[in-house]
């Protein structure tokens, strides 16, 4: 328990419609069947990755933009508020799986911590939940508090934010609300959303630790640190020559395929990061030399504790046995389907891996030309 501790998202023209809709069809048909058609599993993989897994450079570029674009208008809220809390942007952090750069496609959410002044403020620890308590000189903040009590409502907190997201002028038709923890932001003009989570900054406690508290869905706090993700992925990336992160989303894709119940995009990435951490052996550029390894340990460690990196949520395997036994059985088929395809590559015999690969990735995997 710490106790006291200082805290630092008319007909004719319908039959010439139909006839144009039509050659369209064909068109996009044409050029998806060419687009897709291969001559080797290693342009498979290359063209798979590019069309189907990793996100479209274009559109990352455009989201990153947008994404900081949304910051600057955050950091102006005090100034057209004069009740807004006060910001601590030094400690604004970008975080998910777009912020660690293991986003598959789609890209459909962008999540980022905006870190308020807690203005002296301290914070209590309790088994489920961490309360924070402001000082009678934070007025802002004390306006946020659960009625009658200096005891700050991350739900209050949340709600200031979307009450000035909505006087953004480009963002006033925009969907914006509350969800359990972020103030979310759906634009009609992206495909993607905002989920804005208001947070702070601790001081570091007794065993040099600093964390950021975040709403935990409930009107209280919890901690997380994006920072050990963020680093632990790009550590274990580079030490495999940059090769994992290919992987991760590849394996994410895998994933989401409805063969099996899907684990969490979390959980899953911090299995296979589990599994590079231990290899010795560097992963490969060729990302189908790599497949059958993870699919293997996944059939077999899926049944096991996968804790937390940042040792806050202890065990993030929450899937219950029946899914376990599901997502094992799926991942040793396709396993057998990976060293099949593989045999089959290393016989020249090319159209007949890629149609193997094709059982294990779905049909959106490129065709043999």
């Amino acid at each position: 328990m710490n106790s006291g501790a200082k805290i630092s998202k008319n007909p004719a023209f319908s039959v010439k419609v139909c006839e144009q809709n039509a050659k369209s069809v064909i068109a996009f048909e044409f050029q998806y069947t060419w687009r897709n058609m291969v001559k080797t599993v290693n342009e498979a993989f290359s063209v798979f990755l590019r069309d189907y897994v990793n996100l479209d450079p274009d559109e990352t570029q455009r989201a990153r933009s947008s994404r900081d674009w949304l910051l600057s208008q955050i950091h102006l809220f005090p100034d057209k508020d004069a009740n807004f809390p006060r910001l601590y942007s030094e400690k604004d952090i970008f975080f998910g799986s777009f912020a660690r750069r293991t986003k598959k496609r789609p890209l459909d959410d962008i999540d980022m911590m905006i870190a308020l002044s807690a203005e002296s403020g301290v914070y209590h620890e309790f088994a489920d939940r961490i309360e924070i308590y402001v000082s009678e000189s934070a007025y802002k903040l004390k306006a946020l508090c659960f009625d009658n009590t200096t005891t700050l409502s991350s739900r209050k907190v949340i709600n200031k934010f979307v009450s000035l997201l909505k006087q953004v002028p480009q963002y006033e038709k925009a969907d914006i609300k509350r969800n359990m923890e972020a103030a979310t932001l759906n634009l009609k003009s992206y495909p993607w959303t905002f989920d804005l989570v208001p947070c702070f900054f601790t001081q570091k406690d007794w065993l040099n630790r600093d964390y950021y508290l975040i709403p935990d869905g409930q009107g209280h706090w919890k901690k997380t640190d994006p920072r050990i993700d963020r680093k632990r992925v790009n550590d274990i990336n580079q030490l495999h020559d940059g090769n994992v992160l290919n992987v991760i989303r590849l394996m994410k894709y895998w994933n989401r395929r409805p063969t099996m119940p899907s684990m969490s995009s979390y959980l899953i990435e911090n299995m296979i990061l589990d599994f590079y951490s231990t290899q010795h052996m560097k992963a490969s550029g060729y990302v189908d030399l790599e497949v059958p390894k993870v699919l293997q340990y996944i059939q077999a460690s899926i049944f096991y504790q996968v804790n937390d990196p940042k040792g806050i949520q202890g065990n993030i395997n929450q899937l219950s046995r029946e899914e376990q036994d599901k997502i094992s059985k799926s991942a040793y088929s396709d396993y057998l389907k990976s060293l099949e395809a593989r045999a089959l590559e290393e016989k020249g015999e090319h159209k007949l891996s890629i149609a193997k690969w094709s059982e294990v990735f779905g049909l959106n995997f490129p065709i043999y030309a």
